[in-house]
């Protein structure tokens, strides 16, 4: 009996040493046919952690930029085109000297109906150098060069002092149109003063710009005052009770009056004055004044010479002068040549009060 409670005691012995040491599998093939009464009160493996200290030398901030992803089917976007300087509402210009409505017109690209309406004017206002009109959506830039046409004769060159002014008598004939009229060549159409002549072109108009087609006469009268609107006698009668008025509908004209006067050596100075009744259409009974580049023409006749055509604003009262020389006594042709190379509702002309007088010192 003690002899196996000394092999069950050794036997206890070595299971303690074996777990003193490294973890093992034993196998136990000892086959034990008497129960031995064995107390299990628990096996219980301590784990002890150590703490190790851990220098840190470096703190690294790193920064994960996500990937992007295409869409390769998306439509790519066209690049936006940079955005032209807007044009102005308005730029001023200033009138300047041998300026008129349809100059400016021309020379800005904006139509003169849009000037007159910026500016609160009609067609009728008179234009004065220096003076500011605001052209609305003009850029600045001066988009046709004008001139003035040149097609006739140069003007005769002449010599007057400064200090030479008109003295005497007028020396045209029946110079205001007061003292009776004939027909021309016999024609009803003309009533030409007494003392006066004509000319009509009926040829081809050829001038550019301009309506082509034919030049067609106009009708002329010698209109007394009493046939005349109270309103408009101030416009179309400028002396006396007479004045010539000159007229077609539809269709471009050109004409002269003129008369041939005797003249000793000298210096003069011829004036005419007119008004330019060239009207593009009615507004109820209010007259549209023509709009076009050149559609009122007017030019001095001194013999073979005079002025160049100038270009009168349609709707006012204009005076043309032109002062001359002449070494020996002659007969002169002097007079006014006039036209409106467009097609309007009404290509009419009033004239009255012209004369001629010796230039001399007061």
């Amino acid at each position: 009996m003690k002899t196996k409670f000394l092999l069950l005691f050794m036997a206890m012995l070595g299971l303690l040493a074996a777990c003193a040491g490294e973890a093992q599998t034993i196998e136990v093939t000892r086959l034990v046919n008497q129960e031995v009464a064995v107390e299990v009160t628990r096996l219980v493996t301590e784990v002890n952690t150590i703490e190790v200290p851990v220098e840190v030398t470096r703190l690294v901030e790193v920064v994960v930029t996500p990937s992007t992803t295409v869409d390769e089917t998306a439509v790519p976007q066209a690049t936006p085109e940079p955005t032209a300087e807007p044009i102005p509402t308005s730029t001023i210009y200033t009138v300047q000297s041998g300026d008129n409505l349809s100059f400016i017109a021309a020379k800005t690209g904006v139509p003169a109906v849009d000037i007159l309406a910026a500016n609160n004017l009609t067609a009728a206002t008179l234009l004065a150098i220096g003076q500011e009109l605001i052209i609305p959506g003009w850029n600045g830039e001066i988009v046709a060069d004008i001139q003035l046409p040149a097609n006739e004769p140069a003007p005769a060159a002449t010599v007057t002092p400064e200090q030479l002014v008109p003295v005497g008598a007028n020396l045209l004939p029946n110079p205001s149109f007061e003292e009776g009229w004939y027909f021309f060549q016999g024609v009803s159409e003309w009533q030409i003063p007494n003392g006066w002549q004509m000319s009509v072109n009926e040829g081809a108009n050829t001038l550019t710009p301009g309506d082509g087609g034919t030049f067609f006469r106009p009708e002329i009268r010698v209109v007394p005052k009493s046939d005349i609107p109270a309103s408009e006698h101030a416009q179309f009668v400028f002396a006396g009770q007479n004045t010539i008025k000159a007229f077609k509908g539809g269709a471009p004209t050109s004409f002269a009056i003129f008369t041939d006067v005797t003249l000793p050596p000298g210096s003069y100075r011829l004036t005419i004055n007119f008004f330019a009744d060239i009207v593009g259409g009615y507004n109820g009974g209010n007259k549209i004044w023509a709009t076009q580049l050149l559609s009122s023409e007017a030019r001095v006749i001194v013999g073979n010479g005079g002025t160049e055509w100038t270009v009168p604003l349609p709707g006012s009262k204009a005076t043309l002068t032109y002062d001359f020389t002449i070494e020996e006594a002659s007969t002169v042709r002097v007079g006014g040549a006039f036209r409106s190379r467009f097609v309007n509702h009404n290509n009419g002309w009033f004239l009255d009060d012209w004369s001629l007088q010796a230039l001399g010192t007061p």
